[in-house]
């Protein structure tokens, strides 16, 4: 990992890049693949925020947040959340920082919107992404949305 690290919209110059990258086998029960991301961003621009991962020159990632959203619609107890709705790092460029670097840069995009919490789902089970969450300073919330886990974190 690198200085150069940024991240970039989505352009009609990467948007093929973006939707070929491969996660690794058996990954793909825990993220939806990056074209389904961009469609859904597409039909809510609204809440969605997608991004690409660049080190230098070459894409290693994807993250999107969500922005104010009720994650449970239908309890009357739930409220407005902003957080982490997607993040997937190409198979070859996991655990070398990546993650780290996107999930901190959309922290830092929400704390400029003046939020002051983060929200994260993720799907529960072996090789799952929640290690990876909660070494990142998530707690669990007890709550979940859908089959989905609810983890949050202070920014």
């Amino acid at each position: 990992m690198t200085a150069s690290l940024r991240l970039e919209k989505v352009t009609p110059e990467n948007v093929r890049a973006a939707c070929d990258m491969k996660l690794r086998p058996g990954q793909e029960r825990f993220v939806a693949p990056v074209a389904q991301s961009l469609a859904e961003a597409y039909a809510q621009p609204d809440i969605a925020w997608p991004r690409l991962v660049f080190d230098g020159d070459e894409l290693v990632g994807f993250v999107m947040a969500f922005l104010d959203v009720r994650l449970n619609p239908g309890d009357p107890e739930d409220h407005l959340r902003s957080g982490l709705w997607r993040l997937a790092i190409a198979a070859d460029r996991q655990g070398l920082g990546y993650g780290r670097f996107a999930v901190e840069a959309v922290c830092e995009e929400l704390r400029r919107r003046g939020k002051t919490r983060v929200t994260v789902t993720w799907v529960p089970g072996d090789d799952g992404p929640e290690p990876f969450y909660l070494k990142l300073g998530f707690r669990r919330t007890g709550e979940m949305s859908d089959d989905e886990i609810v983890g949050e974190r202070d920014i």
